[in-house]
């Protein structure tokens, strides 16, 4: 085994280094000594260099594991991440990016976030190698070059997002030089734009259908879990619509109560930084209590994670980690042999149960502002679109179900057109907000309704098949009354009812017809 071991003591420059990776063999001895390896070579550079600042800024290629107090991604921490500074060929931009860097990172943004701005200060170091001579500091830097990467961006993989994460990047670098006075030599004209990336077009929801969901929250799929806290975690993600990794990061004491004894579920958004609760139900409680005692039987002086790692985690410091669970949400998935529609296999993410969480609310009706309290969004714009895509899915069950007026005749929204929204918001706020045993109403939102004694002789009343049921109830209602009215001499009420009575006839009829239809095409 010695033989095999590398011989070099100097370590590579910049990273891990293929001369301290696992000399050979595979599986998990092999990972333990390739672990053993690293740790050894960390700790000897650690004890001759120290760690933080002081000690990384001047290399060309920090190494994010020896400063502390990053912000780094509950997802994927990766904590021998490393930002590349000698992919800059020209020193006068190293030296700036070197310093716009340290400062966004010691002033707590993501380590995600600042490695996405080092890619957009990578690319833009490309093309100024491409450009040439015609660059020579940063005070050639002006607008009419801009204009030039813009065009040189498009060129290159990824799309859309991509460039503009690389054009926010770079713009985000130009006003921190201009903010802190770094180098006065940049022309004002280098400046970016809005429209200067084509905009993105708006995106679905990627929320699961019903028929998948109802496979995924059967009992006897649960319960083909074999880890209770993947399954508890399982549980969260889908009721409570939480980010995967905000919820295998959940603290040990995570329940609150009001002033009801309500529960509610306490974490930690990691995209946004703060804490934030979402209210959840007995079950979820009782779940939570009893994950809190299993890590107490293994951890009995506590632990601070509800839902600590599995494997490799004696001190119990670790928390289940994200990607552990989304591997094992595909075997479980293969496991309990869910399927679409079309009878396929299903491969979601975790994240897809947070879209169907927000789009379950706004089917009923929840108000925008609940939902997007209980997301935790930072604004309105995301929760609004998920209304939008939900709105889409009601009109178009509207549209493709049979309604019927007072008069017998069949009600349909008008074609696309300037119209066309405005109508259906008003059929929408009908649905939502007056909801009748028998029907819908149509009456705009800012007129007060004049038929004080029933909608069926209400010129704006629709109805569909879905209520047909209660029509007949009623048509045998209206005719108890007329009876006795005319027995009783009330010829008023007696007029009144049958007016009624000839509107119920008329929609029960064709709603009838309608429902008749289908059957005689099949016996055709």
């Amino acid at each position: 085994m010695s033989a095999s071991l590398p011989c070099s003591t100097t370590p590579p420059s910049g990273g891990t280094g293929s001369a301290y990776q696992q000399p050979g063999g595979s599986g998990g001895y092999g990972k333990r000594v390739e672990a053993f390896l690293l740790f050894a070579r960390d700790a000897v550079e650690t004890l001759r260099d120290g760690t933080g600042w002081e000690v990384e800024y001047a290399r060309d290629v920090w190494r994010l594991g020896k400063l502390n107090g990053l912000n780094r991604s509950a997802s994927r921490p990766r904590p021998r991440s490393e930002l590349r500074f000698d992919r800059l060929a020209q020193p006068w931009l190293r030296a700036l990016a070197k310093r716009w860097i340290r400062l966004r990172l010691s002033s707590g943004l993501n380590v995600s976030t600042v490695t996405g701005d080092m890619q957009a200060l990578t690319r833009f170091s490309e093309f100024v190698t491409v450009v040439g001579p015609a660059v020579r500091g940063l005070g050639d830097v002006d607008r009419p070059l801009l204009e030039r990467y813009l065009a040189w961006l498009t060129d290159l993989p990824g799309g859309l997002s991509s460039n503009e994460s690389r054009v926010n990047g770079l713009h985000l670098f130009f006003q921190g030089i201009r903010q802190h006075g770094w180098d006065h030599s940049l022309p004002t004209s280098a400046a970016f734009f809005t429209g200067d990336c084509p905009r993105r077009r708006s995106r679905l929801a990627r929320h699961l259908a019903e028929h998948i969901m109802t496979q995924v929250e059967q009992p006897a799929n649960l319960d083909q879990w074999t880890d209770p806290s993947a399954r508890l975690i399982t549980l969260i993600l889908v009721r409570c619509g939480l980010r995967v990794s905000d919820a295998c990061t959940i603290r040990f004491d995570c329940l609150l109560h009001d002033g009801q004894r309500a529960p509610y579920l306490r974490y930690f958004n990691n995209k946004m930084s703060r804490e934030a609760a979402v209210p959840i139900d007995e079950e979820i409680e009782a779940e939570i209590r009893s994950q809190q005692q299993r890590v107490l039987e293994r951890w009995p002086d506590g632990n601070p994670h509800l839902f600590p790692r599995l494997k490799g985690n004696a001190s119990g410091k670790h928390h289940f980690p994200p990607d552990t669970y989304r591997q094992m949400l595909k075997r479980w998935l293969t496991q309990c042999d869910v399927r679409d529609e079309n009878g396929l296999p299903v491969h979601l993410t975790p994240h897809q149960w947070r879209h169907t969480f927000a789009t379950r609310l706004i089917n009923r009706d929840v108000p925008q502002e609940v939902v997007r309290v209980l997301l935790d969004h930072d604004s309105h714009q995301m929760t609004a679109h998920y209304a939008r895509i939900t709105d889409q899915t009601v009109r178009r069950h509207w549209e493709a179900a049979t309604k019927i007026n007072i008069q017998g005749e069949r009600v349909a929204l008008g074609p696309d057109g300037p119209l066309a929204q405005a109508e259906w918001a008003k059929t929408r706020y009908g649905i939502a907000t007056q909801a009748l045993p028998n029907g819908y109403c149509g009456l705009p939102v800012q007129k007060t309704c004049p038929h004080a004694n029933a909608c069926l002789t209400c010129p704006v009343f629709v109805t569909g098949p879905e209520f047909l049921p209660e029509l007949q109830a009623q048509r045998g209602r209206t005719l108890t009354l007329i009876d006795n009215a005319k027995g009783c001499g009330h010829q008023r009420v007696a007029e009144m009812n049958e007016q009624v009575l000839i509107n119920l006839d008329r929609m029960i009829g064709e709603l009838d017809a309608d429902g008749d239809a289908p059957e005689a095409a099949d016996a055709g």
